[in-house]
């Protein structure tokens, strides 16, 4: 065989596997199976080791981690006479993880109120207020709370949401992570409330749910965002770990997000988020990875929970919480309860055993009053917030 014919063929070859290599590429990126939950949701079904999140520039060597280091027990509680509980599950195959079709209208709107999205350890932001209770006495290994959810007219230039948080600065670098709900019409298209997670890590980058890379998505059945359609009179019940508690507070008429942002997984430093169910096998969801971090190995500098809202360019203001000002009783307004923390020890606390912080920039608008123990013991520390909102917030 002459030299000429050896190198046709070697080129041939190479051509072939490079071309199935291609194929295999392009149809790694195909779904096993797509979802439409509604009119325009569709969840995709995509290979666990194939998904978007695992593009981030950081996690090229990343192992994905299929359960935490430490399970959590399942959740126990007293609840309400007709009591309903979200048991939506989105069922991919095995092997899967439902992914949230991005269109590129949601990644641009996504990566705009990524770069909008306040936190305690940002700059002042306008037409942003706040109501909540913080503690700078760190370090801490996580926080958790169980807060209601209610139905909110916000306009489509405006946002509500309410989360616990986690994070650290040093000097002009900051790690954060966020986790709750929230009411976005601009970003979502419609007025539900989603569950939604936002971090900002070690680059500078920050992100929401799935919309860029980094967050790894482990459940087949439940999405790290999701939304949720409210009916007055009919509660729903979502109960979140982001490690490693749980706790739940029952409220009536009232959708209760129970949500625990705990320290990292102790033997890989992965920060899981698990959601715990009722009389049911908890569902572990998800993590962001330990690569995204760097200032969080000893611990969070900084803990909080709280409402957050953003106004339209006009300056007015959607409302917050369920929208009525903390004058009454514990499920007259929004509601934080069973507000909770990790010391650098690991042992689980009342918030209100380290030195607090109460923030309201907009005592026209907004309110919030710290509850009597004494009163609800079953609530442990707990505060009521929000309020209307309106065109006299401030700036």
């Amino acid at each position: 065989m002459s030299t000429r014919i050896k190198m046709m063929l070697v080129v041939n070859l190479f051509s072939l596997l490079f071309s199935t290599a291609i194929v295999h590429s392009n149809q790694s990126r195909v779904p096993l199976r797509s979802l439409k939950i509604s009119e325009n949701v569709t969840y995709d079904c995509i290979d666990i080791y194939k998904q978007p999140g695992l593009n981030h520039p950081l996690l090229k060597t990343h192992k994905i981690q299929m359960k935490p280091s430490v399970s959590r027990p399942e959740l126990k509680m007293q609840t309400w006479k007709n009591e309903t509980s979200n048991k939506r599950k989105i069922g991919c195959p095995t092997g899967t993880v439902p992914v949230l079709r991005n269109t590129k209208e949601y990644i641009t709107n996504s990566q705009m109120f990524a770069e909008k999205h306040f936190h305690p350890l940002s700059a002042d932001s306008p037409g942003t207020h706040i109501a909540g209770v913080r503690s700078s006495s760190g370090p801490f290994r996580g926080v958790q709370a169980s807060f209601s959810v209610n139905v909110l007219n916000v306009g489509k230039d405006q946002v509500s949401y309410s989360h616990i948080y986690i994070g650290s600065r040093s000097e002009n670098q900051i790690n954060y992570i966020s986790a709750g709900w929230i009411i976005n019409p601009s970003l979502y298209g419609d007025q539900r409330v989603w569950t939604f997670g936002f971090w900002k890590g070690k680059d500078g980058k920050r992100c929401y749910n799935t919309a860029c890379s980094g967050f790894v998505q482990v459940s087949k059945v439940i999405p790290i965002v999701e939304p949720n359609v409210l009916k007055p009179g009919v509660p729903r019940w979502m109960h979140y770990s982001i490690h490693q508690i749980r706790t739940f507070l029952k409220l009536i008429n009232a959708f209760v997000l129970s949500l625990n942002i705990w320290k990292r997984d102790k033997n890989t430093g992965n920060w899981w988020v698990t959601q715990l169910m009722k009389d049911a096998p908890n569902e572990d969801i998800s993590y962001w990875p330990k690569e995204l971090f760097n200032l969080s190995d000893n611990g969070a500098n900084m803990v909080g929970v709280g409402g957050v809202v953003q106004a339209s360019p006009s300056g007015s203001s959607p409302p917050m919480g369920n929208g009525i000002l903390p004058n009454g009783g514990p499920q007259d307004s929004g509601v934080f309860t069973n507000i909770e923390i990790m010391n650098s020890n690991y042992e689980q606390c009342k918030m209100n055993s380290f030195p607090i912080e109460i923030l309201v920039d907009s005592v026209k608008c907004y309110g919030l009053r710290i509850g009597s123990e004494k009163r609800f013991p079953h609530l442990g520390f707990f505060f009521n917030y929000g309020g209307l909102g309106g065109n006299s917030c401030g700036v």
